[in-house]
């Protein structure tokens, strides 16, 4: 009977820790994920959808959702709450802080932007070089030929045809927008003083422009508009080339015509990432040095410090964490995808210290 009464306990127990286990699979399987909503740039979008793709094959528990709609909304999604994370290429301006207290400008990542051009007849090999006065001169309308004087003065020897240039510009709020107006700023003190910089800007009513929506948009119009310019984020740079467009060289800051590569993107975040203040709201754009690629910017995610719950806000730290990195987001083969590159040592510390602000 003993032996009897102590199988019978060896059963119950038995049972009863294979139950215990039993609920706490079922509790881990149909636990409630946590939610994290992304929307924003179309630049960084690819860059989201590389980075959400890995975290979470290693997260099962976090479902996060990304939306290519431009800057402009994830900026004003971010502060109305809508969503977590609103990625932009641009940093939230002085008023904008002002009037929306706790919120942060967080950097990712570090990014670039192109001038493509689709003019039939050049090939790669007579690739333009273009300046921020030439762009200021054709967006706002002054410059309406491609053989202008001042094109053909950046540009000799190459044979430029007697065509009206069609420029491209972003029609929904946009980051790729402000940073190429900032450029234009910049290094035309007529566009500075006339139309300034924004991820919106009232456009000159030049004749034949195309106003479109997202870098697939821009990539899109200039492809099948002949003799058009157009801007374009660096992670749509194989699809520019699919396209059959060319990328300018541009002029910096130094007045020296580069193109769009690493080591000019680097030669850029060199010469400013010291400058990058606590809060991170930075412009890399026309940065000094030689070799300096002169559209360059920080990628940003734009967050509110305080989150709806404590189990989002932890959730979403750890994923902004995990997204800057060396050894997660930021590694170099997953930053290629998108022909990004990776932050500062001291930039990614002042990130990390802004995420753990986030409550």
């Amino acid at each position: 009977m003993p032996n009897l009464s102590r199988k019978k306990h060896t059963r119950v127990r038995t049972a009863a820790l294979a139950l215990g286990v039993s609920a706490l699979a079922f509790g881990v399987a149909f636990a409630d994920p946590v939610r994290l909503l992304e929307t924003g740039s179309s630049l960084l979008y690819p860059m989201f959808n590389v980075w959400v793709a890995h975290y979470s094959k290693s997260h099962p528990n976090v479902q996060i959702t990304t939306q290519s709609t431009g800057s402009g909304t994830g900026i004003s999604q971010a502060i109305q709450g809508v969503v977590q994370i609103g990625a932009s290429d641009a940093y939230l301006s002085d008023p904008q802080m002002a009037q929306n207290p706790g919120m942060l400008n967080i950097p990712l990542a570090v990014s670039s932007q192109t001038v493509d051009y689709n003019i039939p007849g050049l090939t790669a090999a007579q690739r333009l070089t273009l300046s921020g006065p030439v762009l200021a001169g054709i967006y706002s309308g002054s410059i309406r030929y491609w053989n202008d004087p001042a094109i053909a003065r950046l540009n000799p020897g190459i044979p430029l045809p007697h065509h009206a240039i069609v420029p491209i510009h972003r029609a929904d709020g946009s980051g790729d927008t402000f940073i190429f107006t900032q450029f234009l700023a910049f290094s035309t003190p007529s566009w500075s003083n006339s139309l300034h910089y924004g991820t919106t800007v009232n456009w000159p009513q030049v004749p034949g422009a195309i106003g479109s929506n997202g870098n697939p948009g821009m990539v899109s119009s200039a492809k099948s508009v002949p003799y058009s310019v157009a801007y374009i984020g660096i992670s749509y740079r194989a699809q520019s080339g699919q396209a059959g467009l060319h990328e300018a060289k541009l002029v910096n800051r130094d007045g020296r015509a580069v193109l769009d590569s690493p080591a000019t993107v680097a030669a850029a975040v060199t010469a400013m990432a010291s400058k990058t203040p606590p809060d991170e709201r930075l412009s890399l754009v026309f940065a000094p040095g030689a070799n300096s690629y002169p559209i360059v910017n920080y990628e940003y995610a734009i967050v509110k410090q305080q989150q709806a719950s404590p189990q989002v806000a932890n959730e979403l730290k750890a994923f902004l964490k995990w997204a800057t990195s060396p050894t997660g987001g930021n590694t170099p083969a997953m930053l290629a995808a998108a022909s990004f590159q990776g932050l500062p040592a001291a930039v990614r510390a002042m990130s990390e210290k802004q995420i753990d602000t986030i409550h």
